[in-house]
């Protein structure tokens, strides 16, 4: 309950906070760096209400008080708040809470920003793996026996996912190139529809988040084989990992991050990385953004550079090999 109060009031006070535009082109001065921050910051991300929301507004209410500046959540579509945050002035006053969609996007669909020249990565915030999940009918209890399942049954077996390369349909993409399987993508709405069909058997497997697996589980309503990260999930600590159950190296996950514009100086990438990295530390924090079902994934940002630029070499492949284009 004390979670739920602390997400209605973010949402609540994000809701009251005017919109305003952003920040005029001006130079950036060296004194200006030094005096940083002087005024209130701005983090853009998705619509109200979204993970990605309550997520910017959880770390806006911590960085505020240690940089001593109001920090305000401006909410925008995803792809307009990646873009206006690629045109804005680079001082630091206004940033981007975005996932993996920001740099795989334009592997599908042409879009009007470049994800490595126009931002400046900080810090991740959170990470959320998914699980590999079936009908109880289906005759698998590992990842193996699904796979050799699949080998046998060519074009059989089913996944149901969400809209075009989100994380549950790219980690069926994976799976079938580095499994060697073909199996059938039945594309849903939403995570709900696809879940709501595997109960059905209308489709044979799907992907969801881990933490609602666990009940799902119990309930008898589906069989979980395998987490898609490298490392096993807090919401399911027995579950092994994909990699380590017959596919080394697989992994896909939702990662979601704060990034500047690019040529943001350096010093302000690195007070804002250092109050970031801080606030995710705090227990209280951890715990609010388990109960969004996602952990913690605070790094440096030449590390966030690197994993963003492996992602992208890595699902790149496997976009541009099943050529996904477009959205459903």
């Amino acid at each position: 309950m004390r979670i739920l109060r602390h997400v209605m009031w973010i949402l609540c006070a994000g809701a009251m906070t005017a919109h305003t535009g952003l920040a005029s082109a001006q130079p950036v001065s060296t004194g200006s760096v030094q005096a940083y921050p002087n005024k209130s910051i701005r983090i853009v991300t998705s619509e109200i209400g979204a993970g990605n929301d309550i997520l910017a507004r959880i770390v806006a209410q911590e960085i505020s008080p240690p940089l001593g500046q109001p920090v305000i959540v401006e909410n925008r579509g995803a792809t307009m708040a990646s873009v206006s945050v690629s045109k804005a002035l680079p001082n630091g006053y206004t940033l981007l809470l975005a996932a993996n969609a920001l740099w795989l996007a334009p592997f599908l669909q042409d879009m009007p920003y470049d994800a490595v020249k126009d931002f400046a990565p900080i810090s991740t915030v959170s990470n959320q793996p998914v699980v590999l999940v079936i009908h109880p009918s289906v005759p698998a209890t590992t990842i193996k026996e699904f796979i050799a399942l699949a080998k046998a049954k060519p074009g059989a077996l089913s996944y149901g996912s969400s809209a075009t390369g989100t994380v549950s349909h790219l980690a069926g993409e994976l799976l079938k190139v580095m499994g060697d399987v073909n199996i059938l993508r039945v594309p849903f709405k939403g995570t709900g529809p696809a879940m709501i069909a595997l109960f059905g058997g209308q489709v044979q497997m799907s992907f969801p988040t881990p933490s609602a697996v666990p009940q799902l589980v119990k309930a008898g309503k589906l069989k979980a084989l395998a987490v898609s990260s490298l490392q096993p999930s807090s919401f399911l600590p027995d579950l092994p990992t994909i990699s380590a159950s017959g596919l080394p190296g697989y992994e896909i996950v939702s990662r979601v991050g704060i990034l500047a514009p690019a040529k943001t100086p350096v010093a302000i990438i690195n007070r804002l990385n250092q109050e970031i990295v801080r606030a995710l530390a705090s227990t209280e924090v951890k715990e609010k953004i388990l109960a969004l079902g996602s952990e913690i994934g605070s790094n440096t940002p030449d590390a966030f550079r690197k994993m963003i630029a492996d992602d992208m070499t890595r699902m790149g492949k496997v976009i541009k090999d099943a050529g996904l284009r477009g959205a459903d």
